[in-house]
């Protein structure tokens, strides 16, 4: 640990938790950077990510978005190459596509598809799969409803996954934005998780947040105080 972050960490109460908007003033006060930092909310969840009905994976829409534009591909046909285009896609396409992703030229952040060429699509599996770019139903990636879903990524919607230990990790944007934005992103991704939780998860379901800045220590959030 750096001596920068453990002299953050001596002007912080780690036991206690703070108010969203108190955690948020904290990270924008220590991301000292010399880059705008992403802000970034971390959930530890009462899960067991073994079993597959305890998975927690969803999307979210942040209000304010994350500071960062995102570059979105389509793969369709016939008419929806038309409505992507008019949605604002950067790069639309059919097999020709295809073909060009498989050969290893990939110039996005987000791939959709709609689901009538998911079978030829198929192939981009072991391309797109270790790089977690691969459509899916559960992102909201393998759709007909072009239109909807570029404009909402191209705004700032956002996939959440658990990782191994439990663990969900987002951006809520960037050190930069207002205190009042960031504590509304905050609290956005936090309802999201919480709207997904598994049926079969027992106990304690959300058992810790934290927010931090890319090169900033993590602020423990009180889950129960809602941001105003």
């Amino acid at each position: 640990m750096g001596k920068r972050i453990v002299n953050i960490k001596k002007g912080l109460d780690l036991v206690k938790k703070y108010k969203i908007e108190e955690a948020v003033a904290i990270v924008k006060k220590n991301a000292t950077a010399k880059f705008d930092e992403t802000v970034e909310v971390h959930l530890k969840l009462g899960i067991d990510v073994k079993h597959s009905d305890q998975q927690v994976r969803s999307t979210v829409s942040l209000p304010h978005g994350t500071g960062k534009t995102k570059k979105v591909s389509v793969i369709a046909k016939g008419e929806k190459v038309k409505e992507a285009e008019a949605a604002g896609a950067d790069q639309v396409g059919g097999m020709e596509l295809v073909d060009t992703i498989f050969k290893g030229e990939i110039n996005f952040d987000v791939l959709v598809i709609t689901p009538d060429m998911m079978k030829d699509a198929a192939k981009l599996g072991k391309v797109l799969g270790p790089r977690g770019l691969m459509p899916n139903p559960k992102s909201g990636t393998v759709t007909f409803d072009l239109a909807k879903t570029v404009k909402e990524l191209k705004a700032g919607r956002i996939e959440f996954k658990a990782d191994p230990q439990g663990i969900v990790h987002a951006p809520a944007g960037k050190a930069s934005f207002p205190e009042k934005n960031l504590a509304e992103n905050v609290q956005s991704i936090i309802d999201a998780v919480l709207k997904v939780k598994p049926s079969s998860s027992k106990g304690v379901y959300m058992q810790s947040v934290y927010v931090s800045s890319t090169m900033g220590p993590g602020v423990p959030v009180d889950i129960a105080a809602k941001a105003a």
